[in-house]
């Protein structure tokens, strides 16, 4: 079986398998600012103690306990290995004798399980689609990532395991290796697999690399697209991704780094089109090399532009600038990740942008507004 002969077991003297007392750090209050009475974040936490409750892999008792001097030097991904591989190796234990029993109750051999690859939309539970929703209350075992709001995993049924695999900077609770092995061996007893993913499985979020991985061994895939962010966040700003005589076409582009600098990967100099929408994903750290780019490329520096945290949620914050001032503006707001940039003419389109108002006595902006100004924007999810 992939996953045990991948991770040690439970009675090998591994000094992860060892450890017996994890400590799990509290969560870091968020340094951005909020004005909405909802502060806590939509989101999973890489350190969260409610998250681990939920996932059901660690022992209430063991929260708070500290590790012996010895074992300090374990990371915390070490520590959930430890403590979720018993857990994890039981599990399967428990559906591969179902499986041999037979699976349907009628003396007949289960068969191999499904994989599901979920998106769970940008955060708002009401953007969730009823497919999804179907499939994520009948798993068995469903592997989540960070940016899985909290209010979707309370949809998540009773009976189902929680597997907590999400990624940020500096810190991967499995490797993309591991996730995979971890799909495999559940599905190979027949267990329904769902992995859940923030917005959209294949933008921007692996669930290639997972399919086909999974292709080449046997396993069918199944894929539940969810509402992208770029669309989701773009309809709740009011802004048309496309609009006629305004941009006749809509790019997603990556903020990462491979080496983890301030530079994005590559900006093509035709994505610094004007008659086109970019939407960058992850592109906190890089938007200022970025944006030097798009305007060495012939992109004005007077492009209207917009960044959204936490879009869709009671926690959104919003930030409308032109694409010159809009890193300062972030940095001056102190945003955080997950947050969206849109850059087009298309920004202009919405009811927020200043200089859609007619004057400021009419301004629907808290703020009011005039010509050339930039704005924030931090009433929460807008019509709440």
């Amino acid at each position: 079986m992939a996953l045990v002969t991948k991770l040690p077991s439970s009675s090998s003297p591994s000094p992860i398998t060892q450890f017996k007392n994890p400590q799990i750090p509290k969560s870091k209050p968020s340094n951005s600012i909020h004005f909405t009475k909802c502060s806590a974040s939509p989101f999973t936490e890489k350190h969260s103690t409610e998250r681990y409750q939920r996932d059901k892999w660690v022992f209430k008792s063991e929260l708070n306990q500290t590790p012996s001097e010895n074992q300090s030097n374990f990371s915390t991904r070490d520590y959930e290995i430890a403590l979720q591989l018993p857990e994890l190796k039981n599990l399967l234990q428990v559906l591969r004798e179902k499986r041999e029993k037979g699976g349907n109750g009628e003396g007949e051999k289960g068969g191999i399980g499904n994989v599901f690859l979920v998106g769970t939309g940008p955060g708002d539970p009401d953007l969730l689609t009823l497919k999804a929703l179907k499939v994520i209350q009948n798993a068995d075992l469903l592997l989540y990532d960070r940016l899985v709001s909290n209010d979707v995993l309370d949809l998540v049924g009773p009976d189902a395991r929680l597997l907590y695999v999400g990624k940020t900077a500096g810190y991967h609770s499995r490797t993309q290796e591991e996730i995979h092995e971890l799909l495999l061996s559940f599905a190979e007893v027949g267990a329904n697999v769902v992995r859940l993913k923030g917005g959209d499985p294949l933008v921007f979020g692996r669930g290639g690399e997972e399919m086909d991985f999974l292709q080449q061994k046997g396993i069918q895939v199944k894929v539940i697209p969810g509402i992208t962010a770029a669309s989701g966040i773009a309809a709740e700003l009011g802004v048309p991704l496309t609009h006629r005589g305004v941009a006749n076409s809509v790019r997603f582009l990556t903020g990462h780094s491979r080496k983890g600098g301030t530079d994005p990967l590559f900006v093509a100099e035709n994505a610094a089109d004007p008659d086109s929408t970019l939407v960058v994903y992850m592109g906190l750290s890089t938007l200022p090399a970025l944006i030097l780019k798009l305007i060495h490329h012939g992109l004005p520096p007077d492009t209207p532009a917009a960044a959204v945290e936490r879009g869709t949620t009671p926690q959104q914050r919003i930030v409308l600038a032109e694409l010159k001032d809009l890193a300062d503006k972030i940095t001056s707001e102190q945003f955080v990740s997950p947050t969206l940039i849109f850059i087009g003419k298309v920004v202009a389109l919405s009811p927020l942008w200043p200089q859609s108002c007619m004057n400021e006595t009419e301004c629907l902006i808290p703020h009011g507004c005039s010509e050339g100004c930039s704005l924030f924007v931090a009433f929460g999810k807008m019509g709440r």
